[in-house]
């Protein structure tokens, strides 16, 4: 498995959800990492510098962009993919005010998250080259 592969990074609190996504990325030759909130991706002492990172919007003890902007305090920037019921108010107003991410809808169409993680992880790529 490639050194990009490894940098695939799934938060979600939904034991169901966060498995099936693990397990089906998995399946596609995806080394991926499954945490169940943002405190515990946080706590992780090994988080690579770059990857893409697939969680849900609502996420326990914080919201996903609470998580995103403690990882890029931490000079961690990844290609961000949320997952989420609905385009929530707020997911709309943090586009809105810069924030750069993909939003896909529940329920996630398996081959659109992986084209979707594909291509951030190329970019993330290039990032670092």
């Amino acid at each position: 498995m490639s050194e990009l592969a490894e940098r695939v990074l799934v938060v979600d609190g939904d034991l169901a959800v966060r498995s099936s996504l693990k397990f089906a990325l998995e399946v596609e030759g995806l080394a991926v990492r499954a945490y169940e909130s943002g405190a515990e991706l946080l706590s992780d002492p090994d988080l690579p510098r770059e990857g893409c990172l697939v969680m849900d919007f609502h996420l326990p003890g914080m919201s996903g962009i609470d998580l995103l902007r403690r990882l890029e305090e931490r000079q961690l920037h990844y290609s961000v993919i949320f997952i989420t019921s609905g385009m929530a108010h707020r997911v709309l107003e943090c586009r809105a005010e810069g924030d750069s991410f993909e939003v896909l809808e529940k329920p996630l169409e398996h081959d659109v998250l992986l084209d979707r993680i594909h291509v951030a992880l190329a970019a993330s790529a290039r990032r670092w080259a």
